[in-house]
């Protein structure tokens, strides 16, 4: 069992205040007795005096029951009791038993106020030590209370029912600038929102969350709970970064949305726009060939001279003219429409297993005279053996397309060469030329359709510059893809890549 300090300053406190109360009473009752003994020597002197020795021992033997309360040494001292010879009176042997008595009577009255004066103070140290037994409890939750608070990396602050401060951290005194720990909560409220505003984000269930929002643009989140009792807990945080990250992130959706809705409408815009363009190609296309085919026609009538003799043999040139032109017309305006056909999906192509190394020979063999007439070597690599799903015409144009640009950009003395490379997944094929190649801005600009290019790429016959744009939309309907690789005067190479069929596709074929 432990003494706290109070509890010892209270014990020695009453046991010293019981001693004093002893000593006192027995002080006061001998005094008491000395008092009455003088008095009684008095009278005795007075009625003794004449007597002789034998009537005053008589007279004393039988008055010493009257005095049995007086001390004996008092008694035989008192010189009230000698007579005027100085002698001295005996007393009698029954007298000397009755002060004896008196005398213990005396002390056992002393000892029993000072038993009761030690018993009041010993009963005081143990109410006092039992009351801080009581309070212990109080104490150690306090302190456990401090403890808790000072560990919570925010304001903390518990209040009573009523009010009351009951234990508070130093975040939170510091956000108060707190000096009196007596504060109440009204108080506490009434300093906190000086100079700003407070705003409710939740409440429930007891629980509150509140938002004080101050004029420097500080925001402090005040978060109450109960905590039994009407006893109430404030944390206060401060939040002034995440709401500012908060406000942050809230404009950058805000402008996302923003773009995403400009961007859906765009793309409205440009289907829309892509569609037009399509059905207003398709008219123009079947507007114009038409005519250019009863032009063609005619040509071809009066070239042949069928209704007779032209005159002047000039005319055959002019007609020879105007049917080529017609002709290269007609092809033009049938390659713009199979593009936008392409592009917008209204061309569905086929899906069957297509043997590349077949589809690359089959390309060999249409081009190898033009080659040979430009001096170019036109050379195929080694057989791959993949086989991939796509539409056979539409894949052997895509090469086509590809292997013709590459024929008429590579000069005479040139190299072109045709490869195809199988992996697990899908294939490569790649057309190289050691031609003129292109520039980085060429090459940016082949992804726009009708990009004819500069003065050095115009050949004759070199058409609306459209057979890039329909391989690379050919590949991709077929779920691969067309890259470009060019550097001028060291010649240019294009890749495609197609994906594999699958095996039991294969074998059905």
């Amino acid at each position: 069992m432990s003494f706290t300090p109070v509890t010892i300053a209270v014990a020695l406190t009453s046991m010293v205040a019981a001693t004093l109360f002893v000593i006192h009473d027995t002080a006061r009752t001998f005094e008491d007795a000395r008092h009455e003994l003088s008095i009684v020597g008095h009278v005795l002197a007075s009625e003794l005096a004449g007597m002789t020795p034998e009537a005053a021992t008589a007279a004393l033997a039988a008055s010493s029951q009257r005095f049995a309360g007086l001390a004996r040494a008092s008694l035989l001292t008192s010189p009230a009791v000698a007579g005027p010879t100085s002698q001295v009176v005996p007393v009698a042997p029954h007298g000397v038993l009755a002060l004896e008595t008196e005398q213990s009577r005396a002390w056992a009255g002393i000892g029993q106020r000072g038993a009761v004066a030690f018993a009041m103070a010993g009963l005081l140290a143990l109410l006092t030590m039992r009351r801080r037994r009581d309070d212990m409890p109080d104490m150690v939750q306090r302190h456990n209370y401090r403890t808790l608070a000072a560990a919570i990396p925010m304001g903390v602050a518990c209040w009573t029912k009523g009010g009351q401060l009951i234990v508070c951290n130093e975040q939170y005194r510091s956000r108060l600038d707190l000096t009196n720990l007596r504060t109440t909560y009204q108080e506490a409220v009434k300093r906190l929102t000086m100079g700003g505003y407070i705003k409710l984000v939740s409440e429930d269930d007891g629980n509150k969350v509140l938002e004080l929002h101050r004029e420097d643009g500080s925001c402090l989140l005040i978060d109450e709970r109960p905590l039994g009792d009407g006893a109430i807990m404030t944390l206060i945080s401060d939040v002034t970064e995440a709401k500012k990250t908060d406000t942050m992130l809230h404009a950058i959706r805000q402008e996302q949305r923003l773009l995403a809705r400009r961007y859906h409408e765009e793309k409205l815009k440009a289907e829309a726009a892509s569609r037009s363009k399509t059905n207003f190609l398709a008219h123009l296309s079947h507007d114009i060939r038409t005519p250019l085919n009863h032009i063609i026609g005619f040509a071809e009538l009066m070239r042949h001279q069928t209704y007779g003799p032209l005159g002047d043999a000039r005319y055959s040139d002019y007609v020879q003219s105007i049917k080529a032109s017609g002709e290269h017309l007609l092809a033009s305006f049938a390659t713009i429409l199979d593009l936008a056909e392409l592009e917008s999906g209204q061309k569905a192509l086929r899906s069957d297993p297509v043997a590349i190394d077949e589809l690359l020979d089959s390309v060999i063999q249409r081009f190898r005279a033009q080659a040979s007439r430009a001096g170019i070597v036109f050379v195929l690599g080694e057989p791959s053996g993949a086989v991939v799903r796509g539409d056979r015409l539409g894949l052997s144009r895509m090469v086509a397309n590809i292997v013709e640009n590459a024929l008429r950009f590579t000069p005479s003395g040139g190299r072109v060469t045709l490869n195809a490379y199988a992996a697990r997944d899908g294939v490569v094929v790649e057309i190289t030329d050691t031609g003129l190649g292109m520039s980085e801005e060429r090459l940016a600009s082949l992804s726009q359709p009708f990009a004819l290019g500069d003065s050095t790429f115009t050949r004759e016959g070199i058409g609306p510059g459209l057979g890039i744009s329909i391989a690379r939309a050919i590949a991709e309907l077929s779920g691969g893809n067309l890259a470009i690789d060019s550097s001028p005067t060291l010649g240019t190479t294009v890749a495609i890549s197609l994906p594999l069929a699958a095996l039991d596709q294969v074998q059905a074929a």
